[in-house]
């Protein structure tokens, strides 16, 4: 409100949305006989300009204290939050429409950072004596966290249709119950129970559809069989889930449901459940996997057992090539078999049990040009502590000292497959993205019993801490024995770099050859630089008048010397991609029958000749594979990982993300924030935010870093005294630079331990990439065809993802130094 009006706030309260009205004049006078007719004047006319209609569009993010969401009005968006959205719907219904009087009320929100300042000075003088000796009763004690679980999502074969109709079941006990559907599909539906009769999967069901009476004709012995696939209960209902058995063939009734649903669904709305939740999880899977700090090494053996395992394939990100790097010798051959090695995966195997890991001590000398690995982990010299304080001491007087975190999950082939949800309505271009597993493929995981994750957890307090151990007098012998035999054995890894981007489904290989492409009686001559199965790209000597989605036909005159079994000539193939300036074109072959000679004559070309064919840059990779572990790992992946999200100049960190099949022990600090959380369901992550450092910090360095910049790490220790209610008083949040001698962390270690619970955490925050459309558009626009509010939504939130934070607990780390260091 303009400030030469604020004495008149009480008229203009008054006469809100009532200057359009015929007993507005009347009303008016008699209020304002008392003003000047100039003030009169002024104040009708400020009336009626917050009675003007408005079309500007209201954004609150970073400017009050709620998460803003989208809210949509006559189909213009706004970003509000609960106060604002109650305050928008208040003064809707007084001005009858969106007015500048709405927008204003709506912008001079009492939870606004600029009214939240005022009001705070305004009490300074009255509040600073009472916060010498109290924290402040607003100080933010919840940081409430939603937790999303990496999943494989299983395809729906029909679509659900959001509708209720009258139906009566009949029990096994012929009891008769009448309730109403929630959603139908074909040949399955839902249903609500309120304490009626408890049904349990696996039980059969009969379900007469009165309420469809109208629309199909049933027999008198119309009855259904269904049997119960899941059930949902709580106090007062159950949700009941059912799918139809023993259809006859070609029935009536089930093409009756087809139609009335094909006809139906955008009125009644299909059930957009799963997919909902499926995108949701994509995006979050995608942001975090391609800021892995950890290095994924799957393990392989010859028949799919845990025995005679050897590390086989690492997926390595911007984040965690270090790791990799430092794992590789002087030929530039993996030596990950020295780190993962058939001992300490017995031990690995051990730990997992106890939702343990294991920590390796390692180091590398140069001499010659070569480079020799030493190792040591923690198990292996539990009971001989002084030569295990030396060993770790000199390994920490060198520049390549590492100290190493194993964590062993055992992972199954199923799990390496997430298809689009619903894909039966997707279009075969969206079904290229995400194709099903092949039998090569296949038959590779059923050899990939398990995982282990290699984490570099090193820090330079660390270091100081362990070369403070010393090592005089050690056993130079005895501590060679640790080394590992140069060129012990070459074991072949094959790094696959963790991409959303286009992955090739088959392989190619580098070969020149003449080709001859033609198009609408036009010829431009050109050589193959690659070809596979069903593509090649071609350098053309002119630019051709060629765009994306042309049908050519290629001639091979060179290689059709070399065959008479093939006729090489006027082969049909589809324009992919083509250069800007038009001189280099990708081609896919054109099926309209079911053979393609060209298919068939490299398929025998690459058959024949693979010794003597190069490879491309795409490595000799089975196609698909990099996808179908990429997913394998994202479903078992134990880090968990906070969102930072942008919120207009703030941040947000309100979702985290784990895998779905991850282990998670009743000791974590991700229990001990679900027990730390006030409202059901949420995880709260005071004991990382509740620091005024560490918030600050994590802020300044979001506006620092870039997506193509490594993570950065920060390492923090948390106590929490479970037998205190006031959070502020049981958790205790120190960054380790804050506690600055070795006897401070001690003692904060020893009280955190006397009193409850300690943890250890490396923060390692990255900047995200920008997310890869393509393998979210599919899901996006098919949600969006019947819930747009909701399609918008997620593709806000996907755009508003900035950063990652990986919590990485280093507590049985920290805990074993410190009792080096006792």
């Amino acid at each position: 409100m303009n400030n030469n009006f604020s004495k008149h706030h009480k008229i203009i309260e008054n006469f809100r949305g009532e200057v359009n009205k015929q007993s507005f004049e009347a009303s008016f006078s008699a209020i304002t006989g008392h003003l000047t007719k100039n003030e009169s004047f002024l104040l009708k006319m400020e009336l009626k300009r917050l009675a003007g209609a408005c079309t500007r569009a209201i954004d609150l993010r970073g400017l009050v204290d709620g998460e803003c969401q989208l809210f949509d009005y006559q189909g213009q968006t706004h970003f509000l939050d609960e106060i604002a959205v109650a305050a928008f719907q208040e003064n809707i219904a007084i001005y009858g429409g969106y007015t500048f009087g709405v927008y204003e009320s709506v912008k001079d929100a009492e939870n606004s950072f600029r009214n939240i300042y005022q009001n705070e000075q305004g009490n300074s003088t009255t509040v600073e004596g009472k916060s010498l000796n109290k924290k402040s009763s607003v100080e933010k004690l919840q940081y409430p966290a939603k937790l999303q679980l990496l999943a494989n999502y299983p395809n729906r074969s029909e679509e659900r249709m959001n509708f209720a109709i009258a139906i009566t079941l009949t029990l096994e006990n012929k009891q008769q119950v009448t309730t109403s559907s929630i959603d139908l599909s074909v040949e399955g539906i839902k249903f609500k129970l309120i304490n009626e009769a408890t049904l349990f999967k696996g039980e059969q069901v009969t379900i007469a559809f009165t309420g469809l009476e109208q629309e199909f004709q049933f027999n008198k012995n119309s009855f259904f069989s269904f049997k119960v696939k899941n059930t949902l209960r709580d106090s007062a209902t159950q949700l009941i889930g059912c799918q139809r058995i023993d259809i006859p063939e070609g029935d009536d009734f089930s093409r009756f449901l087809a139609s009335y649903i094909q006809g139906n669904k955008r009125r009644y709305k299909i059930n957009l459940d799963n997919s909902l939740a499926a995108l949701q999880a994509r995006s979050h899977e995608q942001f975090t996997l391609v800021k892995l700090n950890e290095l994924v090494v799957f393990m392989q053996s010859a028949n799919g057992r845990a025995e005679g395992l050897a590390p086989r394939y690492a997926l390595t990100t911007k984040n965690n090539q270090k790791v990799y790097h430092y794992w590789r010798d002087d030929k530039h051959n993996s030596t990950l078999h020295y780190l993962i090695n058939d001992e300490r995966l017995e031990r690995l195997q051990t730990l997992a049990h106890q939702n343990k890991s294991l920590l390796v001590f390692s180091f590398i000398h140069q001499h010659k040009g070569r480079k020799f690995f030493y190792t040591l982990d923690e198990e292996q010299l539990k009971h001989d502590k002084s030569f295990f304080k030396q060993f770790i001491a000199f390994a920490a007087s060198k520049s390549s000292f590492a100290i190493t975190e194993l964590k062993y999950q055992q992972v199954s082939a199923e799990q390496a497959y997430s298809p689009f949800t619903l894909s039966s309505v997707m279009s075969k271009q969206q079904s290229y993205l995400n194709p099903p597993l092949t039998d090569d493929v296949n038959g590779i995981l059923a050899n990939i019993p398990c995982l282990v994750t290699v984490t570099d957890i090193t820090s330079a307090s660390d270091i100081s801490e362990y070369q403070a151990l010393g090592y005089k007098g050690v056993d130079l012998e005895r501590l060679k024995s640790y080394g590992h035999k140069y060129g012990d054995k070459n074991n072949l890894v094959d790094e696959i770099t963790l991409s959303y981007g286009h992955q090739r489904q088959e392989m190619r290989f580098k070969y020149q050859t003449p080709v001859d492409i033609e198009c609408a009686e036009v010829t431009w001559s050109g050589q193959s630089v690659d070809f596979s199965v069903s593509g090649l790209k071609v350098d053309l000597a002119e630019p051709a008048l060629l765009s994306q989605g042309d049908v050519v036909y290629l001639t091979f005159p060179q290689l059709q010397k070399i065959t008479s079994a093939f006729d090489l000539k006027q082969l049909p193939y589809k324009v992919m991609r083509i250069s800007k300036d038009k001189t280099v074109v990708n081609l896919r072959v054109s099926v309209k029958e079911h053979q393609h000679i060209g298919r068939s004559f490299f398929k025998l070309l690459i058959d024949k000749n693979k010794s003597k064919l190069t490879p491309d840059e795409y490595a000799m990779l089975t196609p698909g594979l990099s996808g179908a572990l990429r997913t394998l790992y994202a479903v078992n992946m134990t880090i968990p990982t906070v969102m930072v999200q942008s919120s207009g100049s703030r941040y947000k960190l309100e979702t985290l993300v784990t895998g779905q099949y991850a282990n998670q022990s009743h000791k974590s600090l991700l229990s001990a924030m679900l027990r730390l959380s006030d409202r059901h369901g949420y995880y709260n992550l005071y004991p990382v935010l509740g620091n005024l450092h560490v918030s600050s910090l994590l802020e300044h360095q979001m506006r620092k870093l870039l997506a193509s910049d490594v993570a950065v790490s920060e390492v923090i220790y948390i106590a929490i005294n479970s037998s205190i209610t006031d959070i502020d008083k049981s958790v205790t949040i120190k960054q380790v630079s804050e506690l600055e001698s070795l006897e401070l962390r001690k003692l904060f270690i020893k009280k955190a331990l006397k009193q409850g619970q300690f943890y250890a955490l490396q923060l390692k925050l990255s900047r995200s990439d920008a997310a890869n459309m393509d393998h979210l558009t599919p899901e996006l626009t098919y949600i969006g065809v019947y819930a747009i509010h909701r399609s918008k939504q997620l593709e806000q939130e996907m755009y508003s993802v900035a950063g990652l934070v990986q919590l990485v607990d280093v507590t049985e780390e920290t805990l074993l130094r410190y009792e080096l260091n006792k």
